[in-house]
């Protein structure tokens, strides 16, 4: 029998219907994508079939998933990682470098290096599955091959069941661009994800339409300046752009980094969508896809998480009952 979804097992505790180990649960903000049965983006109806319409109400996170979420999951799946989890890049690539893993194979364990709310790169499709996977099989110990993605699979799709996945093209990109909001643009969407069809600057903070990105004048963000340096980290944490969330509260859809989505172009690549700490505001535009194979693995690509509306409900349906609208919060 599979595994029940973590964020039921509180409540199953409190009615005494099973027991749960202690131990660290990841955990995301999320931003609920509503206005179900939207158009698509008419401004990608050429080269681009239209892009943007979803059926349902969905949420996706409001930021990528960070180092220390991805340690958390390494530190519980790969003692041996038999599946290549880790990247050695990802501690000596000094301008993302993020995790330091120690020990031998069989005992291997994993820490921080710098903030833990920098997003995570050199993660492939492939590891962002394996960590969805893990995610929908209530993390824990193991969980990491089948669930959402079956892994046995070439280029395996989502499953009807799932928890959480990684956003499609559509969904990355209604919850970045879409804005049916008074004042909004005239077809509903904006050209970048901050909620402007104005390039953005790379002010660090609370300024409006702002991304990490490198500026009109080659500037990095966290340097304020276009000399290139080995030893510097380029990464900016997760949300620290406050003041440039799109329309449903998304941060970092543009610029930080690349991000996965599970859409297949040519049967054998997923689209990546966003743009990066070390590119240009053309890389954030709506009208900029890219796609690479699903072992691709890079200093500027991470990804993010998308899920079912409120979890909590589904536990209500699960078990029934007044004790269980403790459950109904933004946070799973």
């Amino acid at each position: 029998m599979r595994a029940l979804p973590y964020f039921l097992c509180p409540v199953l505790l409190c009615l005494g219907l099973g027991t749960m180990p202690l131990r660290a649960q990841v955990t995301f903000d999320w931003a609920e994508v509503g206005d179900a049965g939207n158009a698509a983006d008419p401004l990608n109806s050429g080269s681009i079939p239209g892009i943007g319409s979803v059926s349902s109400t969905y949420r996706i996170a409001t930021t990528e998933v960070s180092l220390s979420q991805y340690v958390a999951f390494l530190n519980a799946v790969a003692q041996t990682d038999l599946y290549g989890l880790y990247n050695t890049n990802m501690s000596s690539n000094l301008n993302v470098a993020g995790i330091n893993r120690s020990g031998s194979s069989g005992s291997y364990t994993y820490s921080v290096i710098g903030s833990g709310n920098r997003p995570v790169t050199y993660v492939s499709w492939s590891d962002a599955a394996r960590f969805t996977n893990w995610m929908h099989n209530g993390q824990g110990s193991g969980g990491t091959e089948s669930g959402v993605y079956d892994l046995s699979l070439s280029s395996p799709s989502r499953s009807a069941s799932a928890l959480y996945w990684i956003p499609s093209e559509n969904e990355w990109y209604k919850a970045a661009y879409y804005d049916p909001g008074a004042g909004g643009p005239a077809d509903d969407y904006w050209l970048y994800p901050t909620r402007s069809d104005t390039a953005p600057d790379n002010t660090i903070g609370p300024a409006p339409n702002n991304a990490n990105i490198r500026d009109g004048s080659v500037n990095y963000a966290v340097t304020n300046s276009s000399t290139y340096d080995a030893n510097q980290d380029y990464l900016t944490d997760v949300g620290a752009f406050s003041g440039a969330a799109s329309y449903y509260g998304t941060f970092d859809q543009g610029g930080n980094v690349f991000e996965w989505t599970d859409s297949l172009v040519l049967t054998d690549k997923r689209v990546l969508r966003g743009g990066s700490w070390n590119l240009f505001e053309s890389n954030m535009r709506s009208s900029f896809q890219l796609s690479n194979p699903e072992t691709y693995e890079a200093m500027a690509v991470g990804f993010r998480l998308a899920s079912t509306p409120e979890p909590s409900t589904y536990a209500l349906l699960v078990v029934g009952g007044a004790a269980l609208f403790a459950l109904r919060r933004r946070r799973a």
